[in-house]
């Protein structure tokens, strides 16, 4: 954890008197409080200045568990994925060759017909259109919410824009929005005033920097200019005002207590990015809120939080970071026949993360109607029932030194699959005074509960004071006797061979008088994955290109790309190579590809193909793979 966000300030004195309780049920915060938020209390542009700006919230830190949902147009075709307003244009596309077969050529029936409405091949009306339920619709905002506290959030929010360009409030910069056109509602309001009237934190996801330089690059020139801001279409200046004007609405108009925003940060301009964060940050203070920012490139970890997309550390990881991870596989929005992990797995996800220093936000895909389905609400109740019961393990804890053991790796990068642990995996959390350890167990693990770490050589137990089992509801124990302990561990005498009560984790509670002790020497994480298919050094003017593999799963992986221009400057690159056992990538970022058979070909996008001498840039990727994943055999590396 970084020392920005330990500041003592007297934020502590509002805490302590209950007075962020009444902000959170009152809402948007109109006059400002005496009392003042954690940091500084004004910011300039600049680095030196946002990066003063203690990254994790305490709020945020103890919440561990938010929500979000990919929610609007993209999801009324109910195809493929998010992506489908970018992939109906990809000539030959499972989403092109769909499109051609319900609406008709994308020429003639465009992504915008989802949002103003047009009637498909069969004389269907379609439309993003949904209606609240008091005016005869299927969605209720207010029962999104109560889901989302039963599930055990801290915070929630909603997909504010995607990469579609579709902003879903009532936006004065942006013509395509959901008050302009199709549901005429301010959804973003609705949401936020139904979430912060249930007590929880706004968390606001922003995607709009790639609508723009390549997520549309399919589309042909649009001829008018409402068309060509949809479609990320219009000069590069005035797609970088628009980035800052939908950011400046959303702060303004609805004050988020997070904004999370997706890749290609790095694509806008430096001085816009600390504008940005220079703005909200001091919105935030005149607020007397702390608030948090999130990233996966553009900013830095010093006063932001990095986020792994479905994934996280292989080992504790500081500063504080987050994961968002979506219920399902195949899609981040709704799509027919949509597959779902376990309840298992993501509440075991879940408790795998908190133990390693993170926070965890889950994506739900509703309808385009606005109902989210009973199967993601199983998950959702399937693990607020956990946290209903066994919540002291998980909110307001912190990592310990050691974040767990048994014999399922979880984590490890990004895009890595939840996977249910078992009654040999267990996590640690501590509490914020460091008293209290808890040892949450993935499974029963029997008559007696043995954890390796704690071995006698290792771990000092003469002020541990009591050990229970923490009972089938909140607030109950089951007392244990003093444990044993010798060179193979700590042995935890458990109240029967089978479990007393049903449950999808168990807790144990170990007390200490003063400190929790730290083990002399922590296990090893799994190694950093050695690269591959490196070409030799380039002379100058060209560059080279190294292929790291760093994640695979049954039937997929991810893989970098680094490119190193040489001793003289490129101004853009190409990459080739032919994949040996018929991988086939499914998505790109940072760059632009081209798959036939075996043979890829990525190309840089806008902002990452100059290179200076020596300099590099990393593009990666997800694909599927069938029986082995070699490398390629060689890598080829092109230069202007």
């Amino acid at each position: 954890m970084s020392s920005s966000s330990l500041r003592l300030t007297r934020r502590g004195l509002l805490v302590a008197s209950g007075a962020t309780g009444v902000a959170a049920a009152t809402g948007l915060l109109g006059v400002r409080n005496a009392l003042a938020t954690a940091g500084p209390q004004s910011y300039t542009p600049t680095w030196a200045s946002v990066d003063q700006h203690p990254p994790a919230a305490e709020w945020f830190q103890d919440g561990k568990f938010g929500i979000y949902y990919h929610w609007g147009a993209f999801a009324v075709p109910a195809f493929g994925n998010e992506w489908y307003p970018r992939n109906m244009y990809n000539n030959g596309s499972y989403e092109n060759n769909h499109h051609k077969s319900v609406y008709g050529d994308p020429s003639a029936w465009p992504y915008h017909n989802f949002i103003n409405g047009a009637r498909d091949k069969a004389g269907n009306w379609v439309q993003f259109a949904p209606k609240l339920k008091s005016a005869g619709g299927n969605w209720d905002p207010n029962e999104w919410a109560q889901l989302f506290v039963d599930a055990g959030a801290k915070f929630a929010g909603p997909v504010a824009e995607h990469h579609d360009g579709y902003s879903m409030w009532n936006s004065r910069v942006n013509e395509w929005n959901s008050v302009a056109t199709g549901p005429k509602l301010d959804l973003l309001r609705l949401h936020a005033d139904a979430i912060r009237a249930k007590g929880l934190k706004l968390f606001v996801s922003l995607h709009h920097q790639w609508n723009f330089g390549g997520y549309y690059q399919y589309v042909p020139q649009q001829s008018s200019t409402t068309l060509r801001k949809l479609y990320g279409q219009l000069d590069n200046a005035t797609e970088q005002q628009l980035w800052t004007d939908k950011l400046r609405e959303v702060i303004d108009g609805y004050q988020p207590d997070l904004i999370w925003q997706d890749l290609y940060l790095g694509r806008i301009d430096e001085a816009r990015r600390l504008d940005f964060l220079a703005y909200y940050y001091n919105k935030a203070v005149a607020w007397n809120k702390d608030v948090v920012v999130t990233y996966k490139d553009g900013f830095n970890n010093r006063g932001e939080v990095y986020d792994f997309e479905r994934g996280g550390p292989a080992g504790i990881q500081t500063p504080y970071w987050l994961t968002d991870d979506s219920v399902s596989s195949s899609s981040w929005c709704y799509t027919q026949g949509i597959g779902y992990y376990s309840t298992t797995a993501m509440l075991h996800a879940l408790i795998d993360r908190v133990s390693k220093n993170g926070t965890m936000v889950l994506n739900v895909a509703p309808t385009a109607d606005g109902v989210i389905p009973s199967g993601q609400q199983t998950i959702l109740r399937g693990i607020g029932d956990h946290l209903k019961r066994f919540g002291e393990s998980i909110y307001g804890t912190r990592a310990w030194s050691v974040f767990g053991e048994g014999p399922t790796q979880m984590g490890g990068g990004s895009f890595v699959t939840p996977r249910a642990g078992t009654n040999k995996d267990i996590r640690f959390t501590r509490n914020k005074n460091n008293t209290v350890l808890y040892a949450t167990v993935m499974g029963w693990p029997g008559s007696t509960l043995t954890i390796t770490t704690m071995t006698s050589s290792r771990v000092n137990l003469a002020n541990l004071t009591g050990v229970q089992l923490l009972g089938s509801t909140a607030g109950t124990y089951i007392n244990l006797p003093r444990p044993t302990q010798d060179g193979g561990g700590l042995h935890i005498t458990m109240p029967s061979a089978s479990a007393p009560y049903s449950a999808l984790a168990y807790v144990v509670k170990l007390t200490f008088v003063g400190a929790t002790p730290t083990p002399t020497a922590s296990p090893t994480v799994a190694p950093t994955p050695t690269p591959t298919g490196t070409t030799t050094p380039p002379p100058a003017g060209q560059a080279t290109a190294k292929y790291t593999v760093t994640n695979s799963w049954s039937g997929g992986f991810q893989a970098d790309v680094t490119v190193t221009a040489g001793a003289a400057p490129i101004n853009g690159w190409k990459v080739s190579w032919s994949f040996p056992n018929g991988q086939v990538i499914n998505q790109i970022w940072n760059g632009s590809h081209t798959q036939s058979g075996s043979n890829v070909t990525v190309s840089n996008v806008a902002y990452n193909g100059a290179l200076a001498a020596g300099a590099s840039t990393t593009f990666g990727f997800t694909a599927t793979w069938n029986g082995t994943n070699n490398p390629p055999a060689s890598i080829t590396c092109t230069t202007s």
